[in-house]
């Protein structure tokens, strides 16, 4: 059994680590944020100590390990994208391995620094890649493998999931704090094609709003339009006339890969991995960062295929 600590306990995505921790018959003995509405955690590990002050959250974990030899093995990061730089740093300077939602980092050069504190620490950064385990992504890739083809997939990424006002307020709608729509919502996805087609050759962007943007990517096996939205707005007419608020879609030749199913797992599956030490380390995120960057800085461009949304 190991021992977790949870940092950004009242997130959104918060739930799903509580659950994996659980599910992988492991202990959770301190979390921390600075919200205190986190009874969620009395499903999970209500004997918990719980922070909302990150100075007494860090003098804890030091203080067991001292007092009672209780030795903090992982550290995992539910807070905003901006601090998961700094929060990863205190894990592995607690001796402990780091278990980081995605985006792992803001900038490609978070990464290299990170990976020089790594092989100093010598404890391990893991980012959460879920889309990696799900079935329908992993057969998505063997056959791309297997059938090596010449001429490129074409594929056409769409996903827009509605949100409220609310989401201008919190750090989500801060582009200094989260990098953006395609960062937020869409690192995931760039993170899983490039890992199912290849290195990245040409990123190229035709629309980049508050709520929206669009652009063209090509992979060294697959020519990518895709289309990201959080604007109820986009949604296709049949979409909303069900009174869905999400659509998703990722269209291969113009067959559609079904992929919605399965994600509540993917979490617990993810722990699994690395528990086993096989988890997805600083290497593996680095070009789905470097991807979500350059949408963000770069110029707008008409050049290159655009969404059929355009």
């Amino acid at each position: 059994m190991k021992n977790f600590a949870l940092i950004g306990a009242a997130g959104y995505i918060a739930p799903r680590h509580l659950k994996a921790i659980k599910d992988t018959n492991n202990n959770l003995i301190a979390a921390l944020d600075k919200f205190d509405s986190v009874g969620v955690m009395d499903s999970y590990f209500p004997n918990a100590d719980f922070f909302v002050e990150f100075e007494r959250f860090d003098r804890h974990i030091e203080k067991i390990k001292r007092q009672q030899n209780v030795q903090l093995d992982y550290v995992s990061i539910c807070t905003p994208n901006y601090l998961h730089d700094s929060h990863i740093r205190m894990a592995l300077r607690r001796g402990a391995d780091a278990i980081c939602e995605k985006p792992l980092v803001l900038n490609p050069w978070n990464v290299d620094a990170l990976q020089a504190i790594e092989k100093e620490s010598g404890n391990k950064i893991n980012t959460i890649l879920q889309l990696r385990l799900h079935p329908s992504i992993i057969a998505l890739k063997n056959k791309v493998d297997s059938e090596n083809r010449k001429e490129k997939y074409d594929i056409d990424l769409t996903y827009i999931t509605s949100r409220g006002n609310w989401y201008d307020v919190s750090w989500k709608g801060d582009e200094s704090k989260s990098g953006g729509i395609a960062t937020n919502i869409g690192v995931h996805f760039y993170d899983m094609l490039s890992w199912v087609f290849g290195d990245l050759q040409e990123n190229i962007v035709h629309l980049r709003e508050k709520n929206k943007a669009s652009g063209y990517l090509e992979f060294k096996n697959a020519r990518v339009r895709w289309y990201l939205s959080i604007d109820e707005k986009s949604l296709p007419k049949e979409v909303k006339e069900k009174n869905q608020r999400t659509y998703r879609s990722i269209a291969v030749d113009g067959e559609e890969i079904e992929f919605s199913g399965g994600f509540t797992e993917l979490h617990t599956e993810s722990y699994k991995e690395i528990l086993k030490g096989n988890g997805f380390g600083l290497l593996d995120a680095k070009s789905s960062i470097e991807i979500v960057h350059n949408i963000r800085n770069m110029g707008l461009m008409n050049s290159g295929e655009k969404h059929f949304l355009l």
